[in-house]
């Protein structure tokens, strides 16, 4: 089985894909890291090296490889807006698309920024400052990701709700019926 987690940046992809594959016994990866190790670059230089939709077609190359791979999967994927290289791998027998989503209030809690060589890092003065300019980014991060998500047929929907990432999982778990699932 591939479990493909979608959502915005800060809504908890990561978080939560890494504690459902522990959950489930199954391997975990993040596209983020992935472009990193494949790309042979930091995340800062492969957004400034050539524009969207060549950015997207390599992530998406890499979803369709390893949405190929003959093992049970959680990957969490990065927002990605050009999803012909991929899309329709993702309705496939065995796999389960689901978008995490959350209020722009409950991410702008969670977000946090990287340096130029992917050290993550908080500035909560700063964030606060510019808390007007990310909540309208936050919105129109929801609205155009959500579209994209809906066209290319994700209708399992997780609401975070600023929820416990362990409790997010065994949402999951309970409503797409994982439990035979389950390794561990």
């Amino acid at each position: 089985m591939k479990i493909l987690l979608f959502g915005v940046s800060n809504v908890g992809k990561s978080t939560t894909g890494e504690l459902l594959a522990k959950r489930l016994g199954f391997k975990f990866y993040d596209l983020d890291e992935e472009v990193k190790t494949r790309m042979g670059m930091t995340l800062e230089t492969f957004v400034h090296t050539a524009d969207l939709r060549w950015r997207d077609q390599k992530r998406g190359r890499i979803i369709k490889e390893l949405i190929r791979l003959e093992e049970d999967m959680v990957l969490a994927i990065t927002p990605i807006s050009f999803t012909e290289n991929f899309r329709t791998r993702i309705s496939g027998d065995g796999v389960l698309a689901i978008e995490l989503y959350d209020t722009p209030e409950n991410i702008f809690d969670r977000l946090v920024f990287s340096d130029e060589n992917d050290i993550i890092y908080t500035d909560d003065p700063y964030k606060n400052e510019h808390r007007e300019y990310y909540m309208r980014d936050i919105q129109a991060d929801l609205d155009w990701y959500g579209k994209i998500y809906a066209e290319i047929g994700i209708r399992n929907r997780v609401f975070i709700d600023n929820d416990l990432p362990a409790n997010v999982v065994e949402r999951i778990i309970s409503e797409y019926n994982l439990t035979e699932s389950l390794k561990i």
